[in-house]
C-alpha cells in the first residue's frame, strides 16, 4: 500500500463530516450570542420560584426574527446528521425538536444568573421553531431524504383510505383553528409583569421626566361604556358607576405622600424635591420631581392580567408642549425598556405603550400615537379603557373617542413574520396532505383549494369577533398567498424531483 493511499485513508477518518461541524459550530455560537460576556452571578440561596418568578418577560420583535434564525443551522445541521445515521423520519423530528428546545431550556435558565440578559418562555419557543425550520430546509435541500418521505406518504395504508385522509384534513383545520385561538391570545394581558411600582412624572431610573401636573389618576380592570365614560366626565363620582372594578383612585391635592382612597394600593410618595407652590392644576411633576409608590402595584397588575382589560382616568396639564421620549405622565414599568402600561407625551402627542404578547415588553413595537392632545397647557379630562385589543381614547367629554386597534397598527414587517411564520407551516401540511390524497383525484381537487382558502377565513373570522378589528382582505390574500405559495412550491419541488429520479434510472 503506498503513502498516499495510507494518507488518504488516516484522513477521512480524522476529518468530522460536514453536518458535525455544521452542529458543534451552531452550538458554540448559539451560547456565545446568549451568553456572552459570561459574567455570571450564582447567589448563595435561590429557590424554585425565584427561577420561575425569573421567566416573567416578553422578548422584542427583532428578538423573536434572531431567535429562529439562530437555531436554523442548528436544525439543518442536526437533521442531516441523524439522515446520515439512518434514523427514521419520526425519530429525526421529535430529536431535532428536543435538541432544539433542550439547548435553548439550558441557556434561558443560564440567563437568570447573567445581570445582562433576560430569560423569557418565548425564546424557547421560537428557538425550537427555529430548529424545525432547519430540519425542513434540509429535507427540501436534499432530494433523498425529500424522495423518501414522499415515497413513504404515497405508498402508507392511510393515503388507501379516505376516512383516514378526511381525519387528517379535520386534523388540519383544527390546527388552524388553534393557530387562530393563538393569535388572539398575543393582544391580552396576561404577560403583565406583576413586580412594578405605580409611578407619576417618570421612570423609577428617572431618565424620561414630564413637565406638567397631574390633579386625579384612577384605575379599573375593566373597559368602561362610553354612556359611562360621560358619565363620569359629567359627574366625577368614579365609585358609582366603577363599583367593585375600581382598582385604585388617587386624588392628587397638597404636598407629601398620596393615600389610595380604595385602600386596595401601597400610597405614592414623592421623588426628589417636592415644589414649594401648590397649583390649582394639581401636583407639579418635573425632572426633580415625580411620585412613585412604595412598593409594586401587585394587586393591580394582577387583576389587570385576569380580565384583559382596563380604563385609566387622569387629568393633567402639560408644561412644556415640546416635550419628548415619551416623557412619561403616568406608568407601570421598572425602567424604560420595561413596563405593563404607559401614558406619555411625545411632543404635542399622546403617546400609548401597552404591553401585550404582540407589542413586547416595551409596549412599543406597535405605535399607538393621539395627535394634538398637548397643543396647549390647559387641563385636559383623559379616560383610556383597552378590550380586545381595542384601545379607545376620550378626551374632554368627547362624545366620539379616538379608537386604535391593534391588530390594525402592526408594522408591515412584523405581520410578513408573523403570517409567515403561521401560514407557511400550514402549505407545508397541505402539501402532505393532497400527496396522502393523491389516489383519489375528486377529494384531491377539493382538497388544495379547502386547505388554502379555509385558515385564512377562520383567522380572520376569530379576529373580527374577538378583537373588533374590520374585516381585512389585504390579510386574508396575505395568508392565502403564503399557504397556497408553500404548498405550491413543495409539490412543485416534489415533481422535479422525482423527474430528475426518473431520468436518473432511465440513463
Amino acid at each position: 500500500m503506498n503513502r498516499r493511499r495510507i494518507f488518504s485513508l488516516v484522513s477521512n477518518k480524522l476529518v468530522l463530516p460536514g453536518d458535525s461541524i455544521l452542529v458543534f459550530f451552531s452550538i458554540l455560537i448559539v451560547l456565545i450570542a446568549t451568553l456572552h460576556p459570561f459574567n455570571f452571578y450564582f447567589p448563595d440561596s435561590f429557590s424554585l420560584a425565584e427561577l420561575v418568578d425569573s421567566f416573567d418577560n416578553t422578548s422584542f420583535f427583532k428578538d423573536q426574527v434572531n431567535n429562529i434564525l439562530l437555531f436554523t443551522p442548528l436544525g439543518f445541521g442536526f437533521a442531516s446528521l441523524l439522515q446520515r445515521i439512518r434514523m427514521k423520519a419520526t425519530s429525526q423530528f421529535l430529536t431535532v425538536i428536543l435538541v432544539s428546545a433542550g439547548l435553548s431550556l439550558t441557556v434561558e435558565v443560564l440567563q437568570v444568573f447573567l445581570p445582562s440578559r433576560t430569560p423569557t418562555p418565548a425564546d424557547v419557543f421560537n428557538n425550537t421553531i427555529g430548529g424545525f425550520v432547519g430540519l425542513v430546509c434540509f429535507y427540501l435541500w436534499n432530494s433523498q431524504s425529500f424522495i423518501y418521505t414522499l415515497m413513504r406518504i404515497e405508498n402508507s395504508r392511510a393515503s388507501r383510505s379516505i376516512k383516514k385522509t378526511t381525519l387528517f384534513f379535520i386534523g388540519y383545520i383544527l390546527v388552524s383553528f388553534l393557530i387562530s385561538i393563538a393569535w388572539q391570545q398575543t393582544t391580552n394581558l396576561s404577560n403583565w409583569s406583576l413586580n412594578y411600582p405605580l409611578l407619576i412624572g417618570n421612570e423609577p431610573t428617572g431618565e424620561r421626566p414630564w413637565k406638567g401636573y397631574v390633579s386625579d389618576v384612577d384605575i379599573a380592570d375593566r373597559a368602561i361604556s362610553k354612556n359611562e365614560v360621560l358619565q363620569v366626565f359629567e359627574h366625577k363620582n368614579d365609585s358609582k358607576y366603577l363599583g367593585n372594578s375600581l382598582l385604585a383612585s388617587y386624588q392628587l391635592t397638597g404636598k407629601g405622600s398620596y393615600q389610595d382612597r380604595t385602600g386596595q394600593l401601597p400610597e405614592l410618595l414623592s421623588q426628589g424635591q417636592s415644589p414649594d407652590i401648590e397649583d390649582e392644576k394639581g401636583v407639579a411633576l418635573s425632572s426633580s420631581h415625580w411620585l412613585k409608590t412604595r412598593e409594586p402595584v401587585t394587586f393591580l397588575s394582577e387583576r389587570i392580567r385576569e380580565t384583559s382589560q382596563f380604563t385609566i382616568m387622569t387629568t393633567v396639564a402639560t408644561a412644556d408642549t415640546a416635550q419628548t421620549g415619551p416623557a412619561r405622565i403616568i406608568s407601570l414599568s421598572s425602567d424604560y425598556l420595561h413596563r405593563n402600561f404607559t401614558l406619555g407625551q411625545q411632543r404635542t402627542d399622546l403617546d400609548l405603550r401597552i404591553r401585550t404578547p404582540m407589542t413586547g415588553a416595551n409596549g412599543a413595537d406597535t405605535k399607538l400615537s393621539i395627535p394634538g392632545i398637548f397643543a396647549d397647557t390647559n387641563p385636559h379630562d383623559i379616560v383610556i379603557t383597552y378590550s380586545g385589543a381595542t384601545i379607545k381614547v376620550y378626551v374632554d367629554k368627547s362624545q366620539s373617542p379616538y379608537s386604535l386597534n391593534l391588530w390594525e397598527l402592526v408594522p408591515k414587517e412584523q405581520k410578513l413574520f408573523y403570517y409567515g411564520l403561521s401560514f407557511i407551516p400550514l402549505g407545508i401540511c397541505l402539501a402532505f396532505l393532497t400527496t396522502l390524497a393523491k389516489r383519489k383525484l375528486t377529494f384531491n381537487r377539493l382538497l388544495l383549494p379547502c386547505g388554502i382558502l379555509l385558515p385564512s377565513l377562520i383567522l380572520e373570522g376569530i379576529l373580527v369577533s374577538e378583537s373588533g378589528k374590520s374585516i381585512s382582505l389585504k390579510n386574508m390574500l396575505l395568508s392565502i398567498l403564503f399557504t397556497a405559495g408553500a404548498a405550491l412550491i413543495l409539490r412543485w419541488r416534489a415533481s422535479m424531483v422525482l423527474r430528475k429520479e426518473a431520468f436518473n434510472k432511465e440513463q
